[in-house]
């Protein structure tokens, strides 16, 4: 069997150079003057999530000997030290303005389809005026899921891994297809049955070699795994790799920069995995001991479907881990995971901020992404639709306040799901009453 981890180690590992470029309009990397080539990187170590355990950088790791995500720390004094809030705010408003704050060390080793800072998209019509969307959907394969998956696939190049297996509900696996067939690192990936045609279609396209699985996403987790035992691949699941945390994270420095570094009083989170509530909360505790915002933090809200909502349940049980969810069913894909690796992560960030978990049914999810398009003209994709649904709730039941500046976020672009049926027609050879259309 042909070796597929190799490991970049020893003289060439040592001498490795910083992360140093700015992404600019067309996406060339370029050096920047404020870190030099020799410079070493702001990493110091990885740590368990659940036990503090320490483990060394710039080595291939998967979870911790606890069994739990493992998470990138930084010399945060060297960091400050080393940029002023001000001069990043200078820099171009993409992914790559962050650098300090991310895990690469080498500019060759960045693969990039041109991640941008998304946009807050206000939907007064459908949700009130203090009400903005972080649409997701703007960044390559069309998903949030491109910030973790450019990060993690940016640091497998550099670790020297040259074939990832991972489970998808869709959107996941089809920018690790992306990135991955962007620097020929080959990939295998499980889908249960029930994915969007589209998103099986989008990973195949993209160089992927993809299989349907008559099972939920844990379910393909357990192949995965079975053959990272084996030695077939590296296991790329979500928070079983540290990375894909650090490219979402991204998330919530942006918006800490885009709200004037005043965060918001609530965001409203599509909740699967949790990588990203879990990075944005990691995000702001880094920022806060920057200085660049003070110790205020948003009440997170943890949005599932009532099909799919073992969060939900733990939360309101008042437990730190969740129990599987048995039969997950919703329309909204990217949400339906019957247990997360990171429960207790998600749950903890969730419970500090005073926010809460909080389940809406499909007929909710739905009618709030016709009211986004058709009253606001933002279509949004089943998961975004949670959000919304869910804040909707939580106005309802005095979790928040007309006054409250929130951000919902869309996680992918709406086109990428179906649509109800547009089935008016015209004759052009008949009589046609204009008037009456």
């Amino acid at each position: 069997m042909l070796p597929v981890i190799v490991p970049v180690g020893g003289a060439a590992a040592d001498a490795a150079v910083p992360l140093s470029f700015a992404m600019g309009a067309h996406y060339r990397l370029c050096m920047t003057e404020n870190l030099s080539a020799d410079r070493p990187s702001f990493v110091t170590h990885l740590e368990c999530s659940l036990t503090g355990e320490r483990y060394r950088a710039d080595r291939l790791h998967g979870l911790s000997k606890a069994g739990r995500p493992l998470l990138v720390r930084y010399d945060l004094d060297a960091v400050r030290g080393a940029v002023t809030r001000d001069a990043l705010s200078a820099r171009p408003t993409d992914l790559w303005r962050w650098r300090e704050l991310l895990p690469v060390r080498r500019t060759d080793s960045i693969v990039s389809l041109g991640e941008i800072e998304t946009p807050l998209v206000p939907i007064p019509a459908s949700a009130g005026r203090r009400v903005l969307v972080k649409d997701e959907g703007r960044l390559p394969t069309g998903s949030f899921k491109a910030r973790g998956l450019v990060m993690a696939v940016t640091m497998a190049r550099e670790l020297g891994i040259t074939r990832i297996a991972m489970p998808t509900n869709g959107n996941a696996g089809a920018a690790l297809a992306a990135y991955a067939s962007r620097c020929g690192i080959e990939t295998i990936i499980f889908a249960p049955a029930e994915t969007p045609e589209v998103n099986v279609r989008e990973i195949a396209a993209q160089g992927a070699r993809v299989y349907r699985v008559n099972g939920q996403i844990d379910e393909c987790g357990a192949l995965v795994a079975k053959g990272a035992a084996e030695g077939l691949w590296f296991d790329f699941s979500t928070l079983k790799e540290p990375y894909r945390i650090e490219g979402k994270k991204t998330m919530g420095l942006e918006l800490a920069a885009q709200s004037g570094w005043r965060l918001p009083a609530a965001i409203f989170y599509p909740t699967g995995g949790g990588t990203g509530l879990i990075g944005m909360w990691k995000a702001f505790d880094e920022l806060e001991a920057l200085g660049w915002i003070g110790p205020e933090r948003p009440r997170m809200y943890a949005v599932q479907a009532s099909g799919c909502a073992p969060i939900v349940r733990a939360f309101e049980a008042n437990v730190e881990h969740a129990e599987r969810w048995e039969n997950a069913a919703t329309v909204a894909a990217g949400i339906r995971v019957p247990r997360a690796v990171g429960d207790f992560l998600i749950l903890r960030a969730v419970r500090a901020s005073g926010g809460r978990a909080i389940a809406v049914d499909d007929d909710a999810i739905l009618q709030a992404v016709d009211d986004a398009a058709r009253r606001d003209g933002l279509l949004l994709c089943p998961e975004g639709g949670a959000t919304l649904a869910a804040y909707r709730v939580a106005v309802r039941d005095g979790l928040v306040g007309d006054d409250d500046d929130v951000v919902l976020f869309n996680c992918a672009t709406g086109l990428k799901y179906p649509m109800p049926e547009a089935a008016n027609w015209l004759d052009k050879n008949g009589a046609i009453d204009l008037a009456s259309l």
